[in-house]
Protein backbone atom coordinates (compact mmCIF):
# COMPACT_ATOMS: atom_id res chain seq x y z
CA UNK A 1 0.00 0.00 0.00
CA UNK A 2 1.38 3.38 -1.02
CA UNK A 3 1.04 6.09 1.66
CA UNK A 4 2.26 8.71 -0.80
CA UNK A 5 1.23 9.23 -4.41
CA UNK A 6 3.32 7.37 -6.95
CA UNK A 7 3.46 9.14 -10.30
CA UNK A 8 2.23 6.73 -12.95
CA UNK A 9 1.93 7.14 -16.70
CA UNK A 10 -1.43 6.69 -18.39
CA UNK A 11 -0.90 3.86 -20.87
CA UNK A 12 -4.19 4.48 -22.63
CA UNK A 13 -7.57 6.12 -22.08
CA UNK A 14 -10.50 4.23 -23.59
CA UNK A 15 -14.00 5.59 -24.16
CA UNK A 16 -16.21 3.23 -22.16
CA UNK A 17 -19.61 4.94 -22.46
CA UNK A 18 -20.96 8.45 -22.82
CA UNK A 19 -18.94 10.79 -20.55
CA UNK A 20 -17.05 7.76 -19.19
CA UNK A 21 -13.48 6.64 -19.79
CA UNK A 22 -11.29 3.83 -18.53
CA UNK A 23 -7.72 4.90 -17.71
CA UNK A 24 -5.14 2.10 -17.91
CA UNK A 25 -1.83 1.99 -16.02
CA UNK A 26 1.13 -0.40 -16.11
CA UNK A 27 1.92 -2.10 -12.83
CA UNK A 28 -0.12 -3.81 -10.16
CA UNK A 29 -1.60 -2.28 -7.05
CA UNK A 30 -2.58 -5.63 -5.51
CA UNK A 31 -6.13 -4.52 -4.83
CA UNK A 32 -9.08 -6.71 -3.91
CA UNK A 33 -12.52 -6.09 -5.46
CA UNK A 34 -14.18 -3.15 -3.75
CA UNK A 35 -10.99 -1.34 -2.77
CA UNK A 36 -10.05 2.04 -4.20
CA UNK A 37 -7.09 4.31 -4.90
CA UNK A 38 -6.68 8.05 -4.47
CA UNK A 39 -5.87 9.67 -7.80
CA UNK A 40 -3.85 12.88 -7.49
CA UNK A 41 -4.05 15.44 -10.27
CA UNK A 42 -1.43 18.18 -9.80
CA UNK A 43 -3.20 21.50 -9.39
CA UNK A 44 -6.60 19.91 -8.84
CA UNK A 45 -6.18 17.78 -5.69
CA UNK A 46 -7.10 14.12 -5.31
CA UNK A 47 -10.23 11.96 -5.47
CA UNK A 48 -11.05 8.30 -4.72
CA UNK A 49 -11.83 5.87 -7.54
CA UNK A 50 -12.63 2.18 -7.42
CA UNK A 51 -10.52 -0.26 -9.42
CA UNK A 52 -12.44 -1.65 -12.38
CA UNK A 53 -9.84 -3.88 -14.07
CA UNK A 54 -6.85 -5.73 -12.67
CA UNK A 55 -4.82 -7.91 -14.99
CA UNK A 56 -1.31 -9.27 -14.95
CA UNK A 57 0.92 -6.21 -15.05
CA UNK A 58 -1.82 -3.60 -15.39
CA UNK A 59 -4.89 -2.09 -13.76
CA UNK A 60 -7.53 0.45 -14.68
CA UNK A 61 -9.96 2.99 -13.28
CA UNK A 62 -13.30 3.67 -14.97
CA UNK A 63 -14.28 7.29 -14.39
CA UNK A 64 -17.27 9.39 -15.35
CA UNK A 65 -16.94 13.11 -16.05
CA UNK A 66 -19.12 14.73 -13.38
CA UNK A 67 -17.26 17.81 -12.08
CA UNK A 68 -14.24 20.07 -12.29
CA UNK A 69 -11.73 17.43 -11.21
CA UNK A 70 -12.81 14.85 -13.77
CA UNK A 71 -13.12 17.54 -16.44
CA UNK A 72 -9.40 18.22 -16.03
CA UNK A 73 -8.60 14.51 -15.88
CA UNK A 74 -10.40 13.91 -19.18
CA UNK A 75 -8.01 16.33 -20.88
CA UNK A 76 -5.20 13.83 -20.27
CA UNK A 77 -4.24 10.87 -22.41
CA UNK A 78 -1.50 8.39 -23.24
CA UNK A 79 1.83 9.41 -21.72
CA UNK A 80 0.46 11.88 -19.19
CA UNK A 81 1.16 11.21 -15.52
CA UNK A 82 -1.03 11.25 -12.43
CA UNK A 83 -0.41 10.26 -8.83
CA UNK A 84 -1.80 6.97 -7.55
CA UNK A 85 -2.02 6.23 -3.83
CA UNK A 86 -3.36 3.04 -2.29
CA UNK A 87 -5.11 0.64 -2.45
CA UNK A 88 -7.32 1.54 0.48
CA UNK A 89 -10.51 0.39 2.10
CA UNK A 90 -12.32 -2.79 3.05
CA UNK A 91 -13.07 -5.00 0.02
CA UNK A 92 -16.10 -7.11 -0.79
CA UNK A 93 -16.14 -10.37 1.17
CA UNK A 94 -16.90 -12.61 -1.84
CA UNK A 95 -19.37 -14.62 0.24
CA UNK A 96 -22.10 -16.70 -1.37
CA UNK A 97 -22.31 -19.22 -4.19
CA UNK A 98 -25.43 -17.87 -5.94
CA UNK A 99 -25.02 -14.13 -5.95
CA UNK A 100 -26.52 -11.03 -7.54
CA UNK A 101 -24.41 -7.96 -8.23
CA UNK A 102 -26.45 -4.83 -8.88
CA UNK A 103 -24.87 -1.62 -10.12
CA UNK A 104 -26.33 1.71 -11.09
CA UNK A 105 -24.46 3.98 -13.53
CA UNK A 106 -20.72 4.04 -12.96
CA UNK A 107 -21.33 2.11 -9.72
CA UNK A 108 -21.04 -0.93 -12.00
CA UNK A 109 -17.26 -0.33 -12.25
CA UNK A 110 -16.08 -1.89 -8.95
CA UNK A 111 -18.68 -4.64 -9.26
CA UNK A 112 -17.28 -5.70 -12.63
CA UNK A 113 -13.97 -6.61 -11.01
CA UNK A 114 -15.87 -8.53 -8.32
CA UNK A 115 -17.85 -10.36 -11.02
CA UNK A 116 -14.62 -11.40 -12.75
CA UNK A 117 -13.12 -12.74 -9.52
CA UNK A 118 -16.23 -14.60 -8.39
CA UNK A 119 -16.80 -16.16 -11.82
CA UNK A 120 -13.19 -17.40 -11.84
CA UNK A 121 -13.86 -19.09 -8.51
CA UNK A 122 -16.83 -20.94 -9.97
CA UNK A 123 -19.55 -18.87 -8.33
CA UNK A 124 -22.95 -18.47 -10.01
CA UNK A 125 -22.97 -14.73 -10.72
CA UNK A 126 -25.88 -12.65 -12.00
CA UNK A 127 -24.95 -9.05 -12.86
CA UNK A 128 -27.75 -6.48 -13.00
CA UNK A 129 -26.65 -3.12 -14.36
CA UNK A 130 -28.70 -0.02 -15.02
CA UNK A 131 -28.28 3.44 -16.50
CA UNK A 132 -30.32 6.34 -17.82
CA UNK A 133 -29.94 5.11 -21.40
CA UNK A 134 -28.01 2.66 -23.58
CA UNK A 135 -25.25 5.19 -24.20
CA UNK A 136 -24.39 5.19 -20.47
CA UNK A 137 -24.25 1.40 -19.95
CA UNK A 138 -20.84 0.01 -19.04
CA UNK A 139 -18.98 -3.10 -20.17
CA UNK A 140 -21.46 -4.70 -22.57
CA UNK A 141 -18.70 -6.41 -24.58
CA UNK A 142 -16.84 -7.30 -21.39
CA UNK A 143 -19.82 -9.10 -19.91
CA UNK A 144 -20.59 -10.81 -23.23
CA UNK A 145 -17.13 -12.42 -23.19
CA UNK A 146 -17.35 -13.47 -19.54
CA UNK A 147 -19.28 -16.26 -17.83
CA UNK A 148 -21.43 -13.72 -16.03
CA UNK A 149 -25.17 -13.70 -16.67
CA UNK A 150 -26.09 -10.05 -17.25
CA UNK A 151 -29.39 -8.19 -17.13
CA UNK A 152 -29.55 -4.60 -18.39
CA UNK A 153 -32.02 -1.89 -17.43
CA UNK A 154 -32.39 1.61 -18.83
CA UNK A 155 -34.65 4.37 -17.59
CA UNK A 156 -35.70 5.28 -21.13
CA UNK A 157 -36.06 1.70 -22.38
CA UNK A 158 -33.37 2.12 -25.05
CA UNK A 159 -31.79 -1.22 -24.06
CA UNK A 160 -32.90 -4.13 -21.91
CA UNK A 161 -35.57 -3.71 -19.27
CA UNK A 162 -37.37 -0.36 -19.36
CA UNK A 163 -37.23 0.94 -15.83
CA UNK A 164 -34.97 0.70 -12.80
CA UNK A 165 -32.44 -2.04 -12.17
CA UNK A 166 -34.03 -2.58 -8.74
CA UNK A 167 -37.12 -3.87 -10.54
CA UNK A 168 -34.92 -6.55 -12.11
CA UNK A 169 -33.67 -7.44 -8.64
CA UNK A 170 -37.24 -8.00 -7.47
CA UNK A 171 -37.78 -10.42 -10.37
CA UNK A 172 -34.48 -12.18 -9.66
CA UNK A 173 -35.39 -12.62 -6.00
CA UNK A 174 -38.69 -14.21 -7.00
CA UNK A 175 -37.21 -16.64 -9.49
CA UNK A 176 -33.82 -17.53 -8.03
CA UNK A 177 -32.11 -19.02 -5.02
CA UNK A 178 -29.99 -16.01 -4.04
CA UNK A 179 -27.75 -16.27 -1.01
CA UNK A 180 -25.92 -12.92 -1.25
CA UNK A 181 -26.28 -9.51 -2.93
CA UNK A 182 -23.58 -6.93 -3.69
CA UNK A 183 -24.50 -3.37 -4.59
CA UNK A 184 -22.91 -0.11 -5.73
CA UNK A 185 -24.48 2.98 -7.28
CA UNK A 186 -26.52 6.06 -6.41
CA UNK A 187 -27.45 5.91 -2.75
CA UNK A 188 -31.18 6.25 -3.39
CA UNK A 189 -30.93 3.12 -5.55
CA UNK A 190 -28.93 1.30 -2.86
CA UNK A 191 -31.59 2.12 -0.27
CA UNK A 192 -34.15 0.34 -2.44
CA UNK A 193 -31.83 -2.68 -2.76
CA UNK A 194 -31.33 -2.58 1.01
CA UNK A 195 -35.11 -2.65 1.56
CA UNK A 196 -35.62 -5.57 -0.85
CA UNK A 197 -32.84 -7.62 0.73
CA UNK A 198 -33.91 -6.81 4.27
CA UNK A 199 -37.50 -7.84 3.56
CA UNK A 200 -36.42 -11.13 1.98
CA UNK A 201 -33.71 -11.70 4.62
CA UNK A 202 -30.97 -11.90 2.00
CA UNK A 203 -27.57 -10.75 3.32
CA UNK A 204 -25.66 -8.21 1.28
CA UNK A 205 -22.89 -5.67 1.02
CA UNK A 206 -23.02 -2.10 -0.20
CA UNK A 207 -20.23 0.19 -1.39
CA UNK A 208 -20.76 3.74 -0.13
CA UNK A 209 -19.44 6.98 -1.57
CA UNK A 210 -18.54 9.91 0.67
CA UNK A 211 -16.29 12.96 0.43
CA UNK A 212 -12.69 11.93 1.19
CA UNK A 213 -9.63 14.09 1.71
CA UNK A 214 -6.98 11.54 2.71
CA UNK A 215 -8.29 8.05 1.94
CA UNK A 216 -6.74 6.29 4.93
CA UNK A 217 -8.68 7.38 8.01
CA UNK A 218 -6.84 10.46 9.28
CA UNK A 219 -8.97 13.46 8.28
CA UNK A 220 -12.38 12.13 9.34
CA UNK A 221 -14.22 13.86 6.50
CA UNK A 222 -16.02 10.63 5.48
CA UNK A 223 -17.25 9.69 8.96
CA UNK A 224 -20.78 8.25 9.15
CA UNK A 225 -23.43 9.36 11.66
CA UNK A 226 -23.79 8.20 14.41
CA UNK A 227 -21.37 5.25 14.31
CA UNK A 228 -18.20 7.19 13.62
CA UNK A 229 -17.22 4.66 10.97
CA UNK A 230 -14.90 6.09 8.34
CA UNK A 231 -15.92 5.14 4.82
CA UNK A 232 -12.30 5.10 3.65
CA UNK A 233 -11.06 2.85 6.46
CA UNK A 234 -14.05 0.91 7.81
CA UNK A 235 -15.60 0.79 4.32
CA UNK A 236 -16.31 1.63 1.60
CA UNK A 237 -18.02 -1.76 1.73
CA UNK A 238 -20.56 -2.18 4.54
CA UNK A 239 -22.88 -5.08 5.27
CA UNK A 240 -26.64 -4.76 5.38
CA UNK A 241 -26.54 -5.28 9.14
CA UNK A 242 -24.00 -2.49 9.56
CA UNK A 243 -26.09 -0.05 7.53
CA UNK A 244 -29.02 -0.58 9.88
CA UNK A 245 -26.94 1.40 12.38
CA UNK A 246 -26.14 4.29 10.01
CA UNK A 247 -28.70 7.07 10.42
CA UNK A 248 -27.55 9.09 7.40
CA UNK A 249 -27.78 6.22 4.89
CA UNK A 250 -30.23 7.23 2.19
CA UNK A 251 -30.89 10.61 3.82
CA UNK A 252 -27.89 12.91 3.50
CA UNK A 253 -24.12 13.14 3.17
CA UNK A 254 -21.59 15.81 4.04
CA UNK A 255 -19.58 18.04 1.74
CA UNK A 256 -15.93 19.03 2.12
CA UNK A 257 -16.75 21.47 4.92
CA UNK A 258 -18.71 18.86 6.87
CA UNK A 259 -22.10 20.45 6.11
CA UNK A 260 -25.02 18.11 5.55
CA UNK A 261 -26.33 18.04 2.01
CA UNK A 262 -28.77 16.20 -0.23
CA UNK A 263 -27.80 12.92 -1.86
Amino acid sequence: MNERPVMMKIEKAVDEAKDTKTFWFSGRVGAKPGQFVMLWLPGSGQKPFGISYQERGSFALTIRRVGGFTKELFKLGTGDRVGIQGPYGKPFSMKGDNVVLIGGGYGTAPLALLADEMARKGKNVHMITGAAGKEFLLYQKRFEKSKVKTTYATDDGSFGHKGFCTECLVDSVKSGNIDYVYCCGPEKMMVKVFEICNKKEIPGEFSLERYMKCGFGVCGSCTLDPTGWRVCKDGPVFTLEQLKKVDEFGKYKRDGSGKKGKL
